[in-house]
């Protein structure tokens, strides 16, 4: 069969999140699923099947991690709507039954993916007892982002505080389910970005993740609330970044990027 190394939220390879894509007849055993994903062993590997015509969806689609399944995933979700859209297997808007609902997919004339994801629930919090020693930085504000993400949403003071972070990540793994998203607004208006941000999940075996999509389902709210404007664009990583467009629609956060396949080849197992 074959898989491909997809780059998301970016236009060139090398940069942007790396996804693993296979597309598949059906989905066999969960543990054939945990093991290619530990092979490939990115952030994320997204397996996908056809699914009968005249259903809420056309494709389903899973995530997992190199050592866990997760219930929702932007940057994966972005590498397969392109793998489907570049191979010929899909046109026009694309819909994906998932664990966390039915994500839609469209592709745009200019190689844009928007993609159509829940808006995550914003709940303050307080400052759960050693997560500023854990990322080792002052904390101006934390939210709980609810189930599907499960991640800590934390304000820091600036861009440079969150763009130099080095966390301990055996004491990150223990603040959420899932992981923690530092972020602050940008310094410069006109850098051609609204909001930075840093995801780091060492609890599902990622210490960090380049450019977390489904992040954004969350950092869309929080800064459309605070800017009073819908449509925002996100920079999000350390040493490799991406650029993730959103717009606000209520219950539902339109996330847009582009994408970029780097590898082809054949999967034997």
């Amino acid at each position: 069969m074959r898989i491909r190394i997809v780059d998301a939220f970016t236009d060139r390879p090398f940069s942007g999140n790396p996804a693993g894509v296979l597309l598949l007849d059906s989905f066999p055993e969960d543990a054939w699923l945990q093991s290619v994903a530990a092979e490939v062993n990115l952030s994320e590997t997204a397996f996908a099947h056809p699914l009968p015509a005249g259903g809420e969806a056309d494709w389903a689609l899973r995530w997992f991690t190199p050592t866990t399944e997760v219930d929702m995933c932007g940057h994966a979700t972005l590498a397969t709507a392109h793998v489907l859209h570049t191979t010929g297997a899909a046109t026009g808007t694309v819909r994906f039954a998932a664990r966390c609902g039915v994500l839609g997919a469209t592709a745009e004339a200019d190689g844009t993916i928007t993609m159509d994801f829940p808006t995550s629930p914003l709940t303050p919090v307080a400052v759960p007892d050693g997560l500023e020693k854990a990322l080792g930085a002052e904390i101006v504000a934390v939210h709980d982002t609810g189930a599907h993400i499960g991640d800590l949403l934390v304000e820091l003071r600036d861009e440079t505080a969150v763009r130099s972070l080095a966390p301990d990540f055996a004491a990150l793994k223990t603040m959420s389910s899932r992981g923690t998203i530092a972020t602050a607004a940008a310094e410069r208006p006109d850098g051609g970005y609204d909001f930075v941000s840093r995801g780091f999940f060492p609890a599902v075996g990622i210490d960090e993740d380049p450019v977390t999509g489904s992040a954004h389902t969350a950092l869309a709210p929080y800064w459309s609330a605070r800017f009073g404007r819908d449509d925002l664009t996100g920079l999000q990583g350390g040493a490799r970044t991406g650029l993730v467009r959103t717009r606000l629609r209520g219950d539902r956060t339109l996330l847009g990027g582009r994408a970029v396949t780097v590898v082809e080849g054949e999967l034997h197992a």
